[in-house]
């Protein structure tokens, strides 16, 4: 499928691909300067792994069969470090090491001997302090996963290539100790931190980096996580690990004897609830702002880790708004996208929503393309990959080009939520402000769920309410000839969903996996089609195809209602729920 038509800019082309920043000349200085630390000749305690990797995965690395980053490549014969690797974040998920985990998970010889030697061509080739391997975030993640599994890389190592290996973490660990500051604050800087911690509480001779990280960790506990447990980037799935790096801070902690600090426990103790809040009915995340579809399995082992944790109620978690009833629930972003440095992956999908019944996804957004390359991850952030309403084909937030990224700007400034439940079952009302600028009107979205969890109602306004904005609509029609104002309400559909024009061409059915069938209508006469789409999942080489209902209209008042519904018309057995089948 093609996606030239979602675009980020305002009347204009897709910006183009950010340059990868290079290592600076203070960066490559600092590197060097670990070279002169002091050697870590042992361990003073050895954690175990708490990360897992995939048997599969660890069987495809061993015969040749290298996927990082939605890209694979065949090489029966070659060291991974011999790769041509097809772009940045290839690059970089095989400098962080967490492949390890795979072979880990096989645990063989074979499994054995391959990691030795790609950890020894590794310290070879990079362990100087030269390479894409040497950023803050990286390295944290890369020493944790060298500290767990040293049982398992130094087994039957020479003495020569124990020495190695010590004398390489002792420069990784030096180069944080300088460097954590500058990595970006959010998730790669709670990667650089504890990849620290792991450091300075396992590793003999490096006793004073554990206050700097434990204090520095805490710190960041208190700026990044929010007092709904958010995190500024609004993303979940980065909510998601970094509750998991929270999580293995504090245990090696307690561990080794040590008190966590307050702001450790406090900050998990807020994230676990709002996390669960992001979590649909199949256990899967949300998946907004740069969250990747495909992530359910670990969602399980990180809630698993806090299974003790204080839980609570949280209404508008990190700007999302949950409904649930029986076993359907809808998650809908309902708060300004990120800005600043946190928008480098965000979405201009403000009032989307995602709707899942049991544990089958229905309504999705098309998710996070970046591993899938450049323009793919263009298309997924633009405001038409998302179940919500875009004007004229023009997203409700631009893309500009920034030295690190292109980071997502000019979004919805002022957007409203109100979340209710009632004896017939609970809704949102949110609204925001992204088109006024350009059309003089706002969006404002409503979805009531019933109480039995079989019928999603929603209806779309685009609205002048002020003289200003009524003059700026005024304007544009002008422009336009007095046409109206072209907008199209997309619900994107889960590759699983088989989707049908019926009724005379003013519904669609919905047959799931299951054989569960929903009906999707207007209530009132609109252009109705049904269209291609993709669904961007980690882990995967391709987009998947799937499909997409459009509503469209054109608004020629200064108030124009789409009201629609959604309804559960045939459900699965309750006695097949019952003796486990597969629903």
């Amino acid at each position: 499928m093609k996606l030239q038509t979602m675009v980020l800019k305002r009347g204009g082309g897709a910006a183009r691909q950010a340059p990868i920043a290079k290592q600076s000349l203070l960066d490559r200085l600092h590197t060097r300067l670990t070279t002169r630390s002091g050697q870590v000749t042992g361990f003073v305690y050895q954690p175990e792994p708490r990360s897992s990797g995939s048997f599969a995965r660890g069987r495809q690395l061993l015969s040749g069969n290298f996927q990082f980053s939605g890209h694979i490549l065949r090489h029966p014969n070659i060291a991974i470090w011999d790769l041509a690797c097809p772009d940045h974040l290839f690059e970089t998920e095989i400098h962080g090491f967490e492949w390890l985990d795979d072979l880990a998970a096989v645990g063989d010889g074979p499994a054995r001997k391959k990691a030795q030697g790609w950890l020894q061509g590794w310290i070879t080739h990079y362990g100087k302090g030269t390479g894409p391997g040497w950023s803050p975030d990286v390295t944290g993640r890369r020493l944790i996963r060298w500290i767990t599994h040293a049982l398992f890389l130094l087994n039957g190592q020479s003495t020569e290539e124990n020495r190695d290996y010590f004398r390489s973490l002792s420069r990784q660990a030096a180069y944080l100790a300088r460097n954590w500051p500058k990595a970006s604050p959010g998730l790669p800087r709670f990667e650089a931190l504890t990849g620290l911690l792991y450091a300075g509480l396992s590793l003999s001779g490096l006793e004073d980096m554990i206050d700097t990280a434990a204090n520095a960790l805490a710190a960041e506990c208190e700026a990044q996580i929010g007092a709904d447990g958010g995190l500024p980037t609004r993303n979940p799935e980065d909510l998601m690990e970094v509750l998991t790096l929270l999580c293995w801070a504090d245990a090696l902690l307690r561990d080794v004897g040590r008190t966590p600090a307050v702001a450790l426990g406090a900050a998990i103790t807020r994230i676990v609830p709002t996390l669960q809040s992001l979590r649909h009915a199949n256990g899967g995340l949300a998946a907004f702002h740069g969250c990747a579809h495909g992530v359910e399995v670990k969602m399980e082992r990180v809630l698993a880790e806090v299974a003790s944790a204080l839980q609570f109620a949280v209404d508008l978690p990190m700007g999302y708004a949950r409904l649930s009833a029986e076993q359907t629930t809808v998650i809908a972003d309902v708060a300004a996208p990120p800005k600043d440095k946190a928008a480098l992956n965000a979405h201009a999908g403000t009032l989307a929503f995602e709707l899942t019944s049991a544990r089958r996804q229905v309504i999705v957004n098309c998710g996070a393309g970046m591993t899938f390359g450049p323009e793919w991850h263009r298309a997924g952030r633009a405001t038409p990959s998302h179940s919500t309403l875009a004007i004229d084909g023009v997203s409700s937030a631009q893309l500009e080009v920034r030295p690190h990224g292109e980071r997502l700007v000019d979004g919805p400034t002022l957007v409203t939520a109100h979340k209710a439940s009632g004896e017939h079952g609970s809704d949102v009302t949110a609204s925001h402000d992204g088109y006024l600028k350009d059309y003089g009107l706002t969006h404002s979205r409503r979805l009531s769920l019933s109480r039995d969890g079989r019928v999603l109602q929603g209806e779309d306004t685009l609205e002048a309410t002020t003289s200003a904005q009524k003059l700026a609509f005024d304007k544009h029609m002008d422009r336009i000839a007095l046409q109206g104002v072209p907008f199209s309400i997309r619900f994107h559909l889960h590759p699983d969903v088989e989707a049908s024009i019926d009724m005379g061409g003013t519904a669609v059915s919905l047959m799931l996996k299951n054989e569960e069938i929903w009906v999707f209508r207007p209530v009132q006469r609109v252009d109705l089609a049904l269209k291609r789409s993709v669904y961007l999942e980690k882990g995967r080489l391709n987009p998947r195809p799937t499909q997409q209902i459009i509503l469209s209209l054109r608004a020629m008042e200064y108030a124009t209602h789409v009201s629609w519904v959604l309804a559960k018309a045939r459900e699965i057995p309750s006695s097949l729920r019952q003796v486990g089948f597969d629903v």
